[in-house]
């Protein structure tokens, strides 16, 4: 018995270490697939999309606040890797892993749940764990630079709305989809993989086209993420919006297509914007959707156990689930003596 004992205590710290070294692993290569494409706002480098603040949420509300610490080395290991340690990559460092932490405390305090089934789960994770637990970063961030004289005082505000936007951006089109694939079990049926096969025809004809393409056919999209909320809910409607959002972040950085002949500054408000409204509307309709199929499936389930009851209360039966009375046993004693 000592033994097993000692095992277990033993293997705590290894899964744990496991487990740390992962999440590390995963924020790096988030953060090196993020600094792939970059935009300049006021003498600035930012990201327009920084996915290791939609993986640090992830990481946080599936494993909770133990993938901290992991969050925290990946974070240092991508600040190294753009430049030597410092006193001032501590300050970024805390921004950047402090803001998932406050994410991840202000969603389980609403009941957040992950599998994002009802409307009040997508309207948290946008509102609570995107455009307001990232204010932590992008203050602490941007302050930071203001502070030790690499960015001047007059251009906080753009740096630091385009830092905001990029973390926000992360949560709303990485958390959901590492949420979901988490949870997926079954496959779909083949007639169901025929029309996700179309779908995705459809995805990889149209999204390049409207990204590219020097007329402004950025709408076209949204049918598309109609289609996939209706038919696939959240997996379908997610993938699609992140999927166009790569693209039209290439097309951004670029400077092609409908950011053909912008301003630094007007490309980053009309791909953030364009980001945004897209990730807000797959996500939301996603989440109404099947919030609206939950609701009937349990008023069906209701309707069956009904009509069950109401089927043996027409034969004479008692309904099921409950006791039966016996009515043949000897009648009740009673207990006043007769004179």
């Amino acid at each position: 018995m000592a033994a097993v004992v000692g095992t277990r205590h033993l293997r705590r710290p290894a899964v744990l270490a496991a487990e740390t070294v992962a999440v590390a692993l995963c924020y790096y290569g988030a953060g090196r697939l993020g600094l792939m494409r970059e935009l300049v706002v006021e003498g600035a480098i930012f990201t327009p999309i920084w996915p290791p603040s939609g993986v640090a949420v992830a990481c946080l509300l599936i494993f909770g606040l133990r993938s901290a610490a992991g969050i925290a080395l990946g974070a240092l290991l991508v600040i190294l890797s753009l430049t030597t340690f410092r006193p001032s990559v501590l300050g970024s460092l805390a921004g950047n892993t402090a803001a998932p932490v406050c994410a991840y405390l202000m969603l389980r305090r609403v009941g957040f749940r992950n599998d994002l089934s009802r409307l009040r789960d997508g309207l948290a994770l946008v509102f609570l764990g995107a455009l307001t637990a990232m204010l932590l970063s992008s203050t602490i961030g941007v302050g930071l630079l203001v502070g030790i004289g690499k960015l001047a005082a007059d251009s906080f505000w753009p740096v630091w709305l385009a830092w905001w936007v990029g973390d926000a951006m992360g949560v709303l089109l990485v958390t959901p989809v590492l949420l979901l694939l988490r949870t997926l079990r079954r496959p779909l049926p083949l007639a169901r993989w025929k029309e996700a096969t179309g779908l995705a025809l459809s995805t990889l004809g149209i999204v390049p086209l409207a990204t590219h393409s020097s007329v402004s056919l950025l709408f076209l999209v949204y049918p598309l993420l109609v289609w996939a909320a209706l038919r696939f809910r959240l997996a379908g409607s997610m993938l699609c919006a992140l999927f166009t959002s790569v693209l039209a972040t290439l097309a951004a950085t670029d400077e092609v297509g409908p950011f053909a002949e912008l301003t630094r500054v007007e490309i980053m408000i009309k791909l953030q914007a364009f980001n945004g409204t897209m990730a807000l509307t797959a996500l939301l309709l996603s989440a109404v959707i099947t919030e609206q199929r939950n609701t009937r499936r349990s008023v069906e389930l209701a309707c069956q156990e009904l009509a069950e009851v109401l089927e043996h209360l027409a034969a004479g039966e008692p309904p099921p689930g409950r006791p039966v009375k016996d009515t043949d046993g000897p009648p009740p004693q009673d207990n006043q003596r007769s004179p």
